[in-house]
């Protein structure tokens, strides 16, 4: 019987067993939660009959494919069309991520699947980008080098360093907080603008990532600012003062003001998932506004994304709806 093994990302830590199967395998919800019913999924060597197991970063999943079924295929590569370069020169890129394509390949990911990485994962921005860059003095496109992410639902404005140096100076912005990032999100529940500040740690009590005892974990800090109320959602921008992984994710689901199509900072500490009435396809999130200074000039740049079509179109019907209820 043919099996196919995947070893859990960073990315996917927190996320339960089911949806990755899901994403992994590009299976329905319904055949993901049959995989673990009919016991052909193992976690950490164990069989697991739970599609609601949280997982954590290193554990390796292995699935047992029936015989009658067609080896899933992977997902398409999304078109270069999707992707928009806003700048570009000797030294950095930057580039408008639509939803569903992740930035760029974890470490724990090219250790277990090496060159092969290429040809069995579904691809990255990274490794879209070079075709759609100008070609460097050897005639080839420059390697574009990660200096940070946004998820793979969250659309918007990365940044890419195209020298090892611009690499390097662009980590230091990052580390000392001087990089500009504010996003658009859309929630659910009547939010408030506030400063929220907590320290993060990899597991809350829960299995989930978020917000621990002062002093343990990192210091997270994001100001939230109310854009539009619309009836039972909220329009905020969410500026970061620290770039912690999903902070605002963590920040305004533990305000009680989770994001519209959020699946994992939806819930209180052990508590049942928060309803969203909303239709999110994805997590309402988009990198709207980066800025940095220039690696080789200095001079400060900045950048601004108009929210993505399925976001906008969102925020528009529930504009509407609240309208036609008088909220």
């Amino acid at each position: 019987m043919p099996s196919r093994t995947f070893v859990v990302t960073r990315a996917e830590s927190g996320r339960p067993l089911a949806e990755a199967l899901r994403e992994r395998l590009a299976l329905s919800w319904s055949a993901a939660r049959r995989l673990v019913r009919d016991r052909r999924v193992r976690v950490a060597g164990r069989p697991c009959l739970d599609p609601a197991r949280r997982l954590t970063p290193g554990q390796r999943v292995e699935v047992r494919e029936p015989n009658h079924s067609p080896r899933p295929a992977a997902p398409p590569a999304r078109p270069h069309s999707d992707i928009v370069v806003r700048f570009q020169d000797a030294h950095v890129v930057v580039a408008d991520k639509p939803p569903g394509l992740t930035t760029m390949r974890h470490a724990d990911e090219a250790a277990e699947f090496g060159r092969r990485a290429q040809r069995f994962l579904p691809p990255t921005l990274a490794d879209l980008l070079p075709p759609l860059l100008s070609r460097g003095r050897g005639g080839k496109p420059p390697r574009p080098r990660a200096v940070h992410r946004i998820d793979k639902e969250t659309s918007g404005l990365v940044v890419f360093a195209l020298t090892p140096q611009a690499e390097a100076h662009l980590g230091r912005q990052f580390r000392s907080h001087t990089v500009e990032r504010r996003y658009l999100a859309l929630v659910r529940g009547r939010a408030v603008s506030q400063r929220i500040e907590s320290w993060l740690v990899r597991d809350r009590g829960d299995g989930r990532r978020g917000s621990g005892p002062p002093g343990e974990g990192q210091r997270a800090v994001t100001h939230v600012t109310v854009l539009e109320q619309l009836g039972d959602y909220t329009l905020v921008e969410c500026r970061l003062e620290t770039g912690r992984t999903h902070q605002v994710r963590i920040h305004l689901g533990e305000a009680g003001t989770p994001l519209c199509g959020e699946r994992v900072y939806d819930r209180p500490v052990n508590g049942r998932p928060l309803p969203d009435g909303s239709g999110a396809g994805r997590v309402m999130l988009h990198a709207a506004r980066l800025g940095f200074d220039h690696p080789a000039t200095g001079q400060r740049m900045t950048w601004d994304s108009q929210m993505p079509r399925d976001m906008a179109g969102l925020v528009d019907k529930l504009r509407r709806q609240a309208r036609a209820a008088g909220g």
